[in-house]
């Protein structure tokens, strides 16, 4: 796996989505958010709940518009492959635990509900 990677999505968070598993069958009210990744430059905010193969979770995102966020895949080695001014990438919220909140919750905020 790629190191930068590994900084993102350290072994805790790592065994935190293993634990979750599948999603795909489950309610938004029971779906834990393992991870949250931030564009530290602007916009750009991810929910990450699910690991489905390689590199590829699936993330609420937030890219600007809360009007426009949604739900989908991403790949945390295009993630990583971002160059943001000043040297930056990428970053984890160092403060989020895994499970802290749910897709529910973080849906709900976003979409002022």
């Amino acid at each position: 796996m790629n190191p930068k990677i590994n900084k993102l999505i350290p072994k805790f968070i790592q065994d935190a989505f293993a634990k979750q598993g599948d999603t795909s069958e489950k309610a938004m009210k029971d779906i834990k958010i393992i991870c949250k990744l931030f564009n530290p430059c602007g916009h750009g905010t991810w929910w990450l709940y699910e690991h489905l193969e390689e590199d590829i979770y699936m993330a609420f995102c937030l890219l600007d518009d809360p009007s426009f966020a949604e739900i989908g895949t991403i790949s945390l080695e295009e993630m990583v492959a971002l160059r943001l001014p000043m040297g930056l990438g990428i970053e984890r919220d160092l403060s989020f635990e895994p499970g802290e909140k749910t897709l529910e919750e973080v849906w709900n905020e976003i979409k002022g509900k």
